[in-house]
């Protein structure tokens, strides 16, 4: 089940608010429990169990981590709940990619291969993975003490609005929100609402649209691309993916303040950044806090030197890059972004912002962005060639008249913040407590976007989020 579909929209999530503002306060969260557990098995039924299943017992490991009187014991109790909650990941994201490179290898040696059955992947593995990582480290930290009840742990960590794609929450964040929500006001709720049909609107009426010739494009004959087609083409993408994804943090954002939480940002206008350091402290927020606090520091940090805090920069963009997905081009994405981190390091350009360097940087983000939708190497490689090849003849902006109207309007709201006139409308569509009046527009705005919507999805296809797959 995803939040950009009839099911969802109009049976789901209607009849779970219903029940879930009808019971007291106290029993609130087990009826998100519920409907958490049903909203995952209606789309990963064979894996609910093993999601249930590691849940409790990493709640019961930290439990004993905490009890223990010795460190060593602490310690191991704690690399055990690790050892649990990346072993899953590891096994169902990774082994059918170490296995079909295990057979290239002994096929070209000669000796063969192994036989292997394919693995399924649990969507959402790698986002609830890290939130039961942030957990143990942060309570072996001693930063928080651990849940006393086993249904509030499995709470935060499958609650349905961030359970498939985040933001990774961290428990310190929301801890007292799970236990003691107050009392929500009908305002909240409607600017939870309305934030949610941001996101929905950000999916549908431009991600999608954008995706659809994206697609048609990428699975054709690159090798005859002009280079005007093959740069409009990733940057839509690049429009696609941002508009996909944060649509989707900003639904799980909504969703989340309609039931009384307040999950962190994920996203701050990361294409008007001027270095790829400052992208990263923009883009998936949640994702690049969880790399800071639990591989870069624990590895040195910018503790020990030079040349070791160049490494673990590498380090953590090689294992960014294949946690985004089983494959080299996730890898050479990584490295290629880690490259650059170490390169505006050497230079300096990291400790200051200067206007000018968003174009260069946003034409970096782009390259890396072919890198990382193109699997197949061979097949990035020649793309790659058709941006730099300045052969325009054959490009006409007639063709597809919607996909570039849509991908101009995506333009202007990805780089409208550089204006502060932009920045206001910002500050006022997200952040704005509005009064009786502007709620009374808020509300009127948001109906008009949400029937928008609906009407589109009743005349397209079925499109999943870019992130599932992660």
């Amino acid at each position: 089940m995803i939040f950009s579909s009839h099911i969802f929209l109009l049976c789901f999530l209607p009849l779970f608010l219903a029940v879930y503002f009808l019971v007291p306060p106290k029993g609130r969260n087990l009826v998100l429990l519920l409907a958490s557990v049903v909203f995952y098995a209606w789309g990963a039924p064979d894996f609910v169990l093993i999601l249930l299943a590691s849940t409790v017992a990493n709640f019961y490991l930290v439990k004993a981590m905490h009890r223990a009187q010795r460190t060593a014991m602490k310690k191991l109790w704690c690399t055990l709940a690790i050892l649990l909650s990346l072993g899953l990941l590891v096994y169902f994201k990774y082994a059918n990619f170490f296995v079909e490179n295990a057979n290239a290898l002994l096929a070209a040696l000669g000796l063969g291969t192994m036989g292997w059955t394919k693995v399924l992947l649990p969507i959402g593995i790698s986002f609830f993975t890290f939130q039961s990582i942030t957990y143990v480290v942060d309570t072996y930290r001693g930063i928080n003490t651990p849940m006393q009840r086993l249904t509030d742990y499995m709470v935060y960590i499958i609650m349905f609005p961030q359970l498939i794609a985040g933001p990774i929450v961290r428990y310190t964040d929301i801890a007292d929100q799970i236990t003691a929500r107050r009392r929500l006001r009908w305002e909240e709720c409607l600017q939870g609402f309305y934030r949610f049909v941001i996101g929905l609107a950000k999916k549908v009426l431009i991600a999608d649209v954008i995706g659809r010739t994206v697609d048609v494009v990428l699975a054709g004959d690159l090798a005859a691309l002009d280079s005007g087609t093959a740069w409009i083409t990733i940057m839509a993408y690049t429009m696609q993916l941002y508009f996909d994804f944060s649509g989707y943090s900003d639904m799980a954002i909504g969703l989340g303040r309609i039931m009384g939480f307040r999950f962190p940002e994920n996203f701050d206008n990361p294409y008007t950044s001027a270095s790829i350091s400052e992208f990263w402290r923009r883009w998936h927020i949640t994702l690049g806090a969880f790399m800071r606090n639990y591989l870069y520091i624990p590895l040195g940090g910018n503790r020990h030197g030079t040349a070791r805090t160049y490494l673990n920069l590498w380090v953590v963009f090689l294992l960014s890059g294949l946690w985004h997905g089983a494959s080299w081009n996730f890898v050479i994405w990584g490295a290629y972004h880690g490259f650059f981190l170490v390169l505006e390091r050497l230079l300096g350009i990291n400790k200051q912002r200067k206007a000018w360097r968003i174009i260069p940087t946003f034409i970096i983000l782009l390259v890396g962005w072919a890198i990382f939708r193109i699997e197949d190497l061979p097949s990035c490689w020649t793309f790659i060639q058709r941006l730099f090849c300045f052969d325009f003849s054959g490009f006409a902006l007639a063709d597809h008249p919607q996909y570039y109207a849509t991908l101009l309007v995506a333009l202007v709201f990805s780089f409208l913040t550089l204006l502060p006139m932009g920045k206001r409308l910002e500050r006022w569509v997200f952040y704005t407590r509005y009064g009786n009046t502007q709620l009374t527009a808020v509300w009127i705005i948001a109906c008009l976007l949400f029937v928008c919507c609906l009407m589109t999805l009743t005349a397209t296809k079925f499109s999943p989020f870019i992130y599932f797959r992660f």
